[in-house]
């Protein structure tokens, strides 16, 4: 089990870009569409990771923002609306099971950051990732919403949420987060 933090090493492993050059160096279509990020909220003494499979990236309130559908009922939610940040991790496909098996059971009631073989790393801002990760995008968070249907005009969307709401722990939340660090793996 590798599941220590590496803090002291961070700038030795990464080095901070803008967000504008991460589009430079990496595909937003690629980045919210196939490869799927993990999110990590809370700090070193608890925190949480899941993956996320849609999102998107772009500008809200003239600020670089990132912006991802959340199940209501998943404890990394409750850890971004207690620390107000998070990280989003994108790997090498070489992780792909681990970055799926954090998908695959809850935090809340497991202890699947113990289980997982990737290794913690504390971002100079406090914020939670992992050392295998190639990119890492730095959050604050700016909002959570819980989506009208009343507000979608599209019959996909409409049946994609009308699906989603059959039950109440399946509710997607929106949660938009101001990027305020990019970093790429040196």
């Amino acid at each position: 089990m590798k599941q220590h933090s590496v803090s002291a090493n961070f700038n030795q492993l990464f080095k901070q870009i803008s967000p504008e050059e991460m589009c430079n160096d990496f595909n937003v279509f690629t980045l919210v569409g196939k490869v799927f990020p993990v999110i990590t909220a809370g700090k070193e003494n608890q925190s949480n990771s899941m993956t996320a499979s849609g999102g998107g990236m772009g500008l809200l309130f003239k600020k670089p923002t990132t912006w991802c559908l959340l199940k209501a009922d998943r404890y990394t939610l409750e850890l971004i609306e207690k620390e107000q940040t998070y990280t989003m991790s994108y790997f090498p496909d070489e992780y792909r099971e681990q970055v799926l098996f954090l998908g695959g059971k809850s935090g809340r009631d497991s202890e699947k950051m113990k289980e997982v073989v990737l290794t913690s790393v504390q971002t100079p801002s406090g914020d939670m990732s992992f050392k295998e990760a190639q990119l890492i995008i730095e959050c604050k968070l700016t909002q959570i919403t819980t989506p009208n249907l009343d507000d979608f005009y599209t019959q996909d969307a409409k049946n994609y949420l009308r699906e989603a709401y059959k039950d109440v722990n399946n509710y997607r939340k929106y949660v938009f987060g101001e990027i305020t660090h990019v970093w790429v793996k040196k």
